[in-house]
């Protein structure tokens, strides 16, 4: 676990590089999904060959809140599914690393995804596919708990009850901000929990930053006879003091002062 942790916050110092050199991005939402990328990645549970990334014998995974994608882009760079000379290369003209997950572009991204809930419902075609082929893969997904607020996200979640889906596990990553503010001011979305029950769906809370919590709901999802919808609670900005619950690090660069102390706190420091 302490191990995890380390692969984590050395996730989150990448993201933190690849903002810094372009001057662009969002720290605030790809730090709350941090651990559990880094849990599926790095815990055993998503299965890729760095060698062959496009392998149909794979896991799938979709990073439905798009916007977080350095997040996505740090691991696979860890994984060896991209070559790190192209970290530093976020959102350039030419670059396989863009502002948003590209299928096309960039090795081992799975949808194109940033048209919040799209990514969503293409996981469900995905899972659906490899339901037909009879494959033991599973496909997992990070949506954001704003993007909840999108419609297609109900159709495709009523969808994936009825046809009970069991090769996919949906991750909320419940940081309670959304860019134009908290998810209650601008949604109001209500019970989480109550919703999704209502979609037939087996629903299991967590700490989204407890390794521990994260693995578990990964073994009661693959032993239900239910789709499983996690939702992780977690804290925007998680591991850096400045910037845990400001939301205005949704979208913003540290200056060279900030930049400096974050990767302190982040290497512990």
């Amino acid at each position: 676990m302490e191990n995890l942790q380390k692969i984590a916050n050395g996730l989150r110092a990448d993201v933190l590089d690849m903002v810094v050199e372009i001057k662009d991005g969002h720290p605030g939402p790809a730090f709350s999904a941090a651990d559990i990328i880094t849990a599926l990645y790095f815990g055993g549970h998503i299965h890729i060959d760095p060698e062959n990334p496009d392998s149909p014998d794979r896991d799938r995974f979709v990073l439905s809140k798009g916007h977080a994608c350095p997040l996505l882009y740090a691991a696979l760079i860890r994984k060896g599914v991209i070559d790190k000379k192209h970290k530093l290369t976020l959102r350039k003209i030419d670059s396989i690393l863009q502002g948003h997950p590209d299928m096309i572009k960039t090795p081992g991204v799975d949808a194109n995804s940033g048209s919040l809930g799209n990514g969503l419902a293409m996981a469900y075609g995905m899972a659906n596919a490899l339901k037909l082929q009879k494959s033991s893969r599973y496909v997992y997904v990070i949506c954001g708990d704003g993007e909840l607020g999108e419609g297609i996200t109900w159709e495709t979640f009523i969808n994936i009850g009825k046809s009970q889906m069991k090769n996919m596990i949906v991750f909320i990553d419940n940081n309670r901000w959304q860019s134009g503010g908290s998810i209650t001011d601008v949604g109001g979305i209500g019970s989480l929990k109550e919703k999704f029950e209502a979609c037939s769906l087996q629903v299991i809370e967590i700490d989204g930053h407890n390794f521990t919590q994260i693995f578990e709901a990964v073994a009661a999802a693959k032993e239900s006879n239910k789709a499983t919808v996690v939702i992780a609670h977690t804290i925007k900005g998680k591991g850096v003091d400045f910037m845990e619950e400001d939301n205005s690090w949704h979208k913003r660069v540290p200056t060279a002062q900030q930049y400096e102390s974050a990767l302190r706190q982040l290497r512990g420091e």
